[in-house]
C-alpha cells in the first residue's frame, strides 16, 4: 500500500472542512471568513469530535504564503492614486479614529494587568477596520451608492497604509523590547524611503515591460508573471528588513496602477482564494475553548471597544473633517469590526514570540464577534442618527451644521500651496531615487570594483564616476524642474514680500543637489573631496550639460507619468468605445468663473439623471482625472470631457452657457454692482497695500479682484500692493461705488 504524505491528507481535511461550512455560511449570508474560522476550529487541535490536524508546520507554511496572496490582492485593490484621491476628510477621520481606538486598546490592556508588548498589539489589532466584511455588508444591504460609504472607502484605503506603518513600528518596538521614539521614526523614513523608491521605479518599468510582452500574454503567462514579481518584491523586502506581507502589498499596489492590473485581480483571485482559505483556517486552528472562557472579560472589553469606542472616535474625526452628523454616525458605526490586517498582526506578535498566547485568539473571537454585529450596526446607524439629533440640544446641532456648510464650501487653492505642493513633489521623488542610487552604489558597485581593479582608489573614483551619471538626470530635476508657471507668476507680482522666499526656494534646491552629490562621493572618499567635488560637478551639470540633461530628464519624467496614467487613460478609452456603440460621441466644455456649477460635487449636479450625459475627464492644469468619482468638485478653469448623443450634449451646452452668475453692470439704487477702475498713473494708491488704501473703511466697498500685465487674481490679499495700470474689480452699492471715480481711480469702460 503507498503511503500518502501527512501534508495532503490535512489538506484534504482543511478543504473538506472548508467547503461544508463555508457553503453553510453562504446560506445564512454570512461573512465566508467566519466559516474558513469555525472550520479550523473543527479539524484544529481543541476539537476532537473530527480527525486532526497532523502537519501543523507544513500547514502554517502553507498559511504564510496565503498571507502573501492576501496582501497582494490588498494592494492591487489599493492603489497609491486612490490613497491621493480620498481627500482630506477621510485622511482625518482615518487618523483620528485608528489613534484613539488605538489608545483605547493599549489602556484597555493595562487595566488588564497585561505587559505592554501584549498592550501595544491589542491596541494594534483593534485600530484596522477589515475592508472585505465591510464591502460585502454593502453589498448584501444595497448601500453601496449611499452618501457616506464613499467616506468609509477612503477610510479604509487609509486604514490599509496605516496598517502597513503599523506592521513596520510594532516589528521594531518588538525587536528592540523598548518604545524609543528615534528607533520608530527612523524605521518610518525607512519604510517612507523604501516605499517611494520601489514605486517610483516599479511605475517607471513595469507597465512598459508589460506593455511590450503583452503580445505573449495569456491568463497562464500573465498568472506565473504576476506571482514572479510578487515573490521577487516579497524577497526584496526581507533582504531590506521589511516583511514577506509588506513587500506582496507593496508589488500589488505597484501592478493596482498598470492596464493589467483587472486581468491580474481576475487571475490570481482563484489562487488567493484557496491559499487564503487555508490562511483563515489555521486562524481557527488556534482557537481554544477553554482559553476563551478564561479571558472572556479581555473579549468583551476589546468587543466594546468596537462597537462603542471606535464609532465615537470615529464620528469626532468625521465632524472634525467637516461631515455632516448623520454622515458621520452612519461611518463611525461601519467601522465596527477587525479582519484581515489585525489577523496579520497578531500573527506578526506570536512570529516574533513577543505578545503572549492568548492574543491571537483573543482577536480571532473579536472578529467573529464584531463580524457578526455589523450588517446590524449599518442598519441601525440611521436610527441611530435619528435618536443622537433628538437628544443633542438645538444649538449645538446648529453649530455642527453651520462648521461642516464652512468647512465644506470650496476655497480657493492658495498658489503658495500649489507651489509648496510641486516643490515637494520633485525633491522627494528626485532626492529619495538620487539617495537610493548611492546606497546600492556604495554597498553592492563598490565591493565588486574593488575585487576587479587593483587599485582602491581607482575602484572608488570609477564608482563614484558610474554613480554620478546615473544620478546626473535626476539631479538636474531636482534643479531646473518648472514649478506651476501660473502660480509662481501670480505670487511673483502679488506683492514683493513674495520675491524672496520664491528666491529661496530656488536656491534651496541647488543646495540638496549639492549636498547630494556630497553625501554621495562622501561614501568613497574623505569630506574635504566630497565636498568639492559636489560643488563643482553641480557647477558643470548647470553650465555645460543643462540642456541636453534636461532633453533626457523630460523624456524620463513622460514616460513615468504616461505609465501612471495609462490605466485611466485605457478606462476613459473603454467608456468611450461603448458609448459610441449607442451613437454617442465626446464633447469638451470649459467651466467659467462665473459658473453656478463651481464648487459643487458631481454627486450634487447630477448631471447624468439631469442630461444624461457622463464626465469621462476633467483636465485642470497639468493635472487630468480619469473617470472621476461623485465626489470630485469642479473649480473655474476646469476643462471637462463629456459622454452623451447630439441632443443630450446640445441641452447640456445650453444649460452650461446660460447657468453663469449674472452680474449686471448697473442696477436700482442700493443694490450691489461691480465695476472696473483704473489705477492712474499719479495715484496715491501706488506703492500701498490694499488694507492700507483704506477703500474698504471709506466706501464700504471691496476689492474682489485685479488685473495686472494680463494676470487676474481673484480675491487678491489685503497685503497685496497696488502698481501702476492695476485695474480693480470692486463690489459695493451703486450710490457708493460711484464716489470712487477721483484722481487715484477711473472708472473703466466695459
Amino acid at each position: 500500500m503507498l503511503h500518502l504524505p501527512d501534508l495532503i491528507i490535512d489538506l484534504a481535511l482543511i478543504l473538506g472542512a472548508a467547503a461544508v461550512v463555508t457553503l453553510i455560511f453562504k446560506k445564512l449570508k454570512q461573512p465566508i471568513v467566519l466559516g474558513y474560522i469555525i472550520a479550523g476550529f473543527f479539524v484544529g487541535p481543541n476539537f476532537h469530535l473530527f480527525p486532526t490536524i497532523v502537519e501543523f508546520d507544513g500547514i502554517r507554511t502553507w498559511a504564510d504564503i496565503g498571507v502573501i496572496f492576501l496582501l497582494f490582492s490588498l494592494g492591487l485593490e489599493f492603489s497609491f492614486k486612490k490613497l491621493i484621491k480620498v481627500g482630506g476628510s477621510a485622511l482625518i477621520t482615518a487618523l483620528t479614529g485608528v489613534t484613539l481606538t488605538m489608545l483605547l486598546g493599549y489602556c484597555l490592556g493595562r487595566m488588564l494587568g497585561w505587559n505592554n508588548m501584549d498592550c501595544l498589539f491589542l491596541g494594534g489589532l483593534l485600530s484596522i477596520a477589515s475592508t472585505s466584511i465591510i464591502i460585502r455588508t454593502f453589498d448584501e444591504l444595497g448601500i453601496r451608492s449611499q452618501k457616506f460609504t464613499s467616506l468609509v472607502t477612503g477610510v479604509l484605503v487609509i486604514e490599509d497604509l496605516v496598517a502597513v506603518v503599523l506592521m513596520v513600528v510594532l516589528s521594531t518596538v518588538a525587536i528592540s523590547r523598548t518604545f524609543e521614539g528615534v528607533a520608530m521614526l527612523q524605521s518610518v523614513l525607512k519604510l517612507a524611503f523604501f516605499l517611494v523608491l520601489w514605486f517610483t521605479s516599479g511605475i517607471f518599468f513595469l507597465p512598459s515591460l508589460l506593455k511590450k510582452v503583452r503580445a505573449w500574454m495569456n491568463d497562464e503567462t500573465l498568472l506565473i508573471v504576476s506571482l514572479a514579481l510578487c515573490f521577487l518584491m516579497v524577497i526584496l523586502a526581507t533582504y531590506a528588513g521589511f516583511s514577506s506581507a509588506l513587500g506582496a502589498f507593496i508589488m500589488g499596489s505597484i501592478l493596482a496602477e498598470t492596464t493589467k492590473a483587472e486581468k491580474i485581480e481576475h487571475v490570481i483571485k482563484p489562487v488567493r482564494n484557496l491559499f487564503g482559505a487555508i490562511f483563515f483556517v489555521s486562524v481557527g486552528m488556534l482557537i481554544d475553548p477553554q482559553m476563551l472562557v478564561t479571558h472572556a472579560l479581555p473579549i468583551l472589553g476589546a468587543t466594546l471597544v468596537l462597537l462603542i469606542g471606535k464609532p465615537l472616535f470615529v464620528l469626532l474625526g468625521s465632524l472634525i473633517s467637516g461631515q455632516t452628523l448623520k454622515v458621520s454616525v452612519q461611518t463611525g458605526m461601519s467601522l465596527s469590526q477587525i479582519g484581515e490586517f489585525s489577523f496579520i498582526i497578531a500573527t506578526l506578535g506570536l512570529t516574533l514570540k513577543v505578545t503572549s498566547e492568548f492574543l491571537y485568539p483573543i482577536a480571532v473571537a473579536v472578529s467573529v464577534c464584531t463580524a457578526f454585529t455589523t450588517p446590524y450596526m449599518v442598519r441601525f446607524s440611521e436610527k441611530a442618527y435619528g435618536i443622537l439629533e433628538k437628544a443633542l440640544p438645538t444649538k449645538l446641532l446648529l453649530s455642527i451644521s453651520s462648521y461642516s456648510s464652512n468647512v465644506q464650501t470650496i476655497r480657493n487653492v492658495g498658489e503658495w500651496r500649489t507651489v509648496l505642493r510641486s516643490y515637494a513633489l520633485v525633491l522627494t521623488l528626485n532626492s529619495l531615487i538620487v539617495i537610493g542610487l548611492t546606497i546600492i552604489s556604495s554597498r553592492y558597485l563598490a565591493p565588486y570594483m574593488i575585487t576587479k581593479l587593483s587599485s582602491v582608489q581607482g575602484a572608488n573614483i570609477l564608482t563614484g564616476l558610474i554613480t554620478l551619471l546615473v544620478s546626473v538626470p535626476f539631479l538636474l530635476g531636482l534643479t531646473l524642474k518648472q514649478f506651476t508657471r501660473s502660480a509662481v507668476h501670480v505670487l511673483w507680482l502679488n506683492r514683493k514680500t513674495n520675491r524672496v522666499p520664491l528666491i529661496a526656494l530656488e536656491m534651496s534646491r541647488m543646495v540638496i543637489a549639492v549636498l547630494l552629490i556630497g553625501f554621495m562621493f562622501n561614501q568613497l572618499f574623505s569630506s574635504v573631496v566630497a565636498l568639492v567635488v559636489a560643488i563643482g560637478v553641480t557647477v558643470l551639470i548647470i553650465t555645460v550639460f543643462r540642456k541636453h540633461l534636461q532633453v533626457f530628464y523630460s523624456l524620463l519624467e513622460k514616460r513615468f507619468i504616461s505609465n501612471l496614467n495609462a490605466r485611466d487613460e485605457q478606462l476613459t478609452k473603454k467608456m468611450i468605445i461603448d458609448s459610441l456603440q449607442w451613437n454617442a460621441h465626446v464633447a469638451e466644455f470649459d467651466i467659467s468663473q462665473e459658473s453656478v456649477f463651481v464648487g459643487k460635487n458631481l454627486l450634487e449636479l447630477k448631471f447624468r439623471e439631469e442630461f444624461g450625459v457622463n464626465i469621462a475627464r476633467i483636465d485642470r492644469g497639468r493635472i487630468t482625472i480619469h473617470i472621476p468619482n461623485k465626489e470630485e468638485q469642479l473649480y473655474p478653469g476646469d476643462r471637462i470631457s463629456v459622454i452623451g448623443t447630439d441632443e443630450q450634449l446640445a441641452r447640456f451646452k445650453s444649460v452650461l452657457e446660460n447657468s453663469v452668475v449674472q452680474i449686471p453692470d448697473k442696477v436700482s439704487s442700493n443694490e450691489v454692482v461691480v465695476q472696473r477702475f483704473v489705477v492712474q498713473q499719479n495715484s496715491s494708491l501706488i506703492g500701498k497695500t490694499i488694507r492700507e488704501s483704506g477703500i474698504r473703511e471709506r466706501t464700504h466697498c471691496m476689492i474682489v479682484g485685479v488685473e495686472r500685465e494680463g494676470t487676474r487674481l481673484l480675491n487678491p490679499e489685503s497685503s497685496m500692493v497696488f502698481a501702476n495700470g492695476d485695474i480693480l474689480w470692486i463690489a459695493g452699492e451703486e450710490v457708493l461705488i460711484s464716489s470712487m471715480g477721483d484722481s487715484d481711480l477711473a472708472p473703466k469702460e466695459s
